[in-house]
């Protein structure tokens, strides 16, 4: 198990591409996740969506999200996934989590850490940019990134 774990190594930030486009500010020094609000009952969803799941109101608005929050729950992948899982052919467990960013969502995440004993509900978490290989013409690229949330030291909003 690990802390801080990335999944591989970033040949150029420069170069890096999304694993979606959409999901969050790129490239950024201060990445946010590219969520949405609606302007008639104030739900937030991530990741953005055309119309609100609780009212079904089309009058949504993009909103950046907080890039700070808190653990609200959180499990290890022990285990490669199903199809169409596209994570590196060596399958390594990882961390899962659901954060929660104050006032506006909870949203699902990958965490940066395997281990459960570093891993405490509410805890603070801050939101990061890591490099996730994908299998792509036959090999792992090392080109791709994907959002994540840390662990922190701080208090959460």
């Amino acid at each position: 198990m690990t802390q801080g774990r990335l999944w591989c190594s970033l040949t150029s930030v420069s170069t890096a591409v999304p694993i979606a486009e959409g999901l969050f500010t790129w490239p950024s020094d201060q990445p946010s996740l590219i969520g949405a609000s609606c302007r008639v009952c104030g739900t937030t969803t991530f990741p953005a969506q055309g119309s609100c799941p609780r009212c079904t109101a089309e009058d949504m608005e993009e909103q950046r999200l907080h890039r700070t929050g808190t653990l609200w729950s959180f499990t290890v992948q022990g285990f490669r996934p199903k199809d169409p899982y596209r994570g590196p052919t060596e399958f390594r467990p990882y961390g899962v989590g659901y954060v929660e960013l104050a006032g506006q969502t909870i949203v699902e995440s990958l965490l940066t850490t395997d281990d459960p004993g570093v891993l405490e509900i509410g805890m603070p978490m801050e939101l990061v940019i890591v490099p996730f290989p994908t299998e792509a013409g036959g090999g792992d690229r090392d080109d791709v990134v994907t959002f994540a949330f840390r662990p922190t030291g701080g208090a959460a909003p």
